[in-house]
């Protein structure tokens, strides 16, 4: 979503900057990455290419390099590709159904004698109270925590931000988040020097901008000039695009509220998301492909973007690490539906979307 304004305002933006000739690690990138770390209450914040990479880099600095690295199964496969790229060795672990993401217990499950980092996983912008624990055993036995949220700009927990938990977090601008510069990440730290030893890898290692003398096994991952201002004037609009999503889910917790057997993910005390994904358990035994087909064809509406349709530990690529059945992550793999959310969504797209469910919901076990 970007209004005309905006749009006027990037392209005399790049303009600028393409007359310059400074594309890359200027003082665009430097503005966005002070504006992101001041609205996430960050000391520090390092822009780079992708959020894939910005977890690579994390988890560089975090030392994971031959050792093992715990992860929640269901989530994206850029969190576990991001361990092996910084050498370490992905551990699945399974997570909790009321918040779908680790917790202490499913943690200590999971954890080996060579387990140097946790990724904590925000799924849909949600944080759950869970991460609370989770830091707990981690500065119990000396984990470093690494928090991947990609989908959690602006979401909070008692009032603080996502990325904050950790040693650092590691957000992603791709087209679909709720703040996009059209390609890009950030890591955000409370740490001086993993904010410097960041700036060093996602720059080819070098130990200065200017030269040629490597200190890091780092690789190309800066942001160009041209993505740091489309994210710098999107960055803007992120407290009006949240509001407008916590509109939507209201309005879709009213209505699902009387519909036996569907079960939204319930935002649990002190815990403020962003609504990047609406997401609804269908009965057990559901055939979900059939419910997603329905909507659409009857009605029009696309139900898309699970979080995640495959667990990791099933994922081909990751065989050889692929582990124990995980219950909880394989369940909610299989029944799970996002309805659509998006930061302009208007009252009558809401309307549609809830007629289609509330056809559909007639035709489920117990409907």
């Amino acid at each position: 979503m970007f209004p005309p304004a905006d749009r006027a305002e990037i392209a005399a933006a790049v303009t600028e900057i393409l007359a310059s000739g400074a594309l890359t690690l200027g003082p665009y990138t430097g503005r966005f990455e002070a504006a992101f770390a001041a609205a996430h209450d960050a000391a520090h914040a390092v822009a780079t290419s992708s959020g894939t990479s910005a977890l690579n880099i994390a988890l560089q600095v975090a030392g994971v390099a031959g050792r093992d690295v715990v992860v929640p199964a269901n989530t994206f496969y850029a969190t576990a590709a991001a361990v092996l790229q910084a050498g370490g060795r992905p551990v699945f672990a399974d997570v909790e159904l009321a918040t779908l993401a680790l917790s202490r217990d499913t943690l200590a499950a999971a954890l080996t004698p060579g387990t140097a980092a946790v990724v904590h996983v925000h799924i849909g912008g949600m944080i759950s109270p869970d991460i609370l624990g989770v830091r707990e055993l981690c500065d119990e036995r000396g984990i470093a925590l690494i928090e991947d949220a990609a989908h959690a700009h602006g979401s909070t927990l008692d009032g603080r931000f996502a990325g904050s938990f950790g040693a650092s977090g590691a957000f992603s601008f791709y087209p679909t988040k709720v703040v996009t510069s059209g390609e890009g990440g950030m890591l955000v730290s409370a740490s001086g020097h993993v904010a410097e030893e960041a700036k060093i890898y996602r720059d080819q290692g070098k130990g200065a901008f200017t030269a040629n003398h490597h200190v890091r096994l780092g690789s190309a991952w800066r942001m160009s000039e041209l993505h740091a201002v489309t994210g710098l004037v999107h960055l803007r609009r992120m407290e009006e695009f949240i509001a407008r999503r916590r509109e939507v889910a209201a309005a879709y917790d009213k209505a699902l509220a009387v519909l036996d057997g569907l079960t939204p993910l319930a935002e649990a005390p002190g815990s403020r998301g962003n609504v990047y994904k609406y997401i609804v358990l269908l009965p057990p035994g559901t055939d979900r492909a059939a419910v997603k087909a329905d909507v659409r064809d009857r009605f029009g509406v696309r139900l898309s973007g699970e979080v995640y349709d495959l667990p990791l530990n099933h994922q081909p690529v990751l065989a050889d690490y692929a582990g124990p059945s995980l219950p909880v992550a394989e369940d909610i793999a299989a029944r799970h539906i996002c309805l659509p959310v998006h930061s302009d969504m208007s009252d009558a797209e809401v309307d549609e979307v809830l007629t289609a469910i509330t056809a559909v919901h007639e035709t489920l076990p117990g409907g």
